[in-house]
């Protein structure tokens, strides 16, 4: 009996004994495996961002371009139209004269990717008078802005001074110590040019319609606002 009652008792300790071996194990091992889980899926699920970002081009940041095609007479206003949708101001819009103030290219600033790739769609939309390509912003940098406020001379007589571009602006408001004097070669001889700035759009085209095939030292002066 007492052998019987001995083998039931150490029965029951290993009955005892076997779950409070598995169960420490079981706690200690689930939560680290549901914790795992927890950190390897939340960050690709938060809203899909991380996803965005690996599969589109960020659309921040201004993007520049080069629009080829331009004539004397093009202005701000009609590359900012041409360009509807690109949501440009007259800032966003330089014009690269050549050598001799011809202009050959127009720098344009756009917000954003969208407004570039806009643009783009808008030129092919209006029969490719113009071709746009996507440039450095050092190329828009070294684009000096005229703003509709400088005025070219054209054709001054190679013995004028300073002097005598004041008196055939005279009536005109503009910064004296602008004036800049300089020679550019024509189709038979050189021409004589001049640039003044304006204090303001308003005043620069003034002196345009005031001026313009005015004599200077019996010399008929071109007058054109650069833009």
């Amino acid at each position: 009996m007492n052998l019987l009652r001995n083998a039931i008792k150490s029965s029951l300790s290993l009955r005892t004994i076997k779950p409070s071996h598995g169960l420490p194990f079981f706690h200690r091992e689930s939560p680290k495996c549901f914790s795992t889980e927890t950190e390897t899926e939340t960050p690709a699920s938060a809203d899909g961002s991380s996803v965005d970002q690996f599969l589109h081009t960020p659309n921040k940041g201004a993007v520049y371009g080069k629009l080829i095609g331009p004539t004397k007479l093009t202005l701000k206003s009609d590359i900012i139209n041409l360009l509807e949708g690109s949501k440009l101001t007259p800032d966003d819009v330089k014009v690269n004269y050549s050598w001799n103030y011809t202009p050959f290219a127009i720098m344009v600033r756009f917000p954003s990717r969208s407004a570039f790739d806009n643009a783009f769609r808008q030129i092919a939309k209006n029969g490719r008078l113009y071709r746009l390509d996507k440039v450095d912003r050092s190329f828009w940098d070294n684009v000096m802005p005229y703003d509709g406020k400088t005025v070219l001379l054209q054709g001054i007589p190679q013995n004028a001074f300073p002097d005598d571009i004041d008196n055939f602006l005279s009536g005109c408001e503009y910064d004296a110590s602008s004036i800049q004097m300089f020679v550019r070669p024509g189709n038979q001889e050189l021409i004589r040019m001049a640039t003044v700035r304006f204090p303001s759009q308003t005043q620069a085209m003034n002196a345009f319609l005031r001026k313009n095939r005015g004599f200077c030292l019996n010399n008929q002066i071109l007058m054109r606002v650069l833009v």
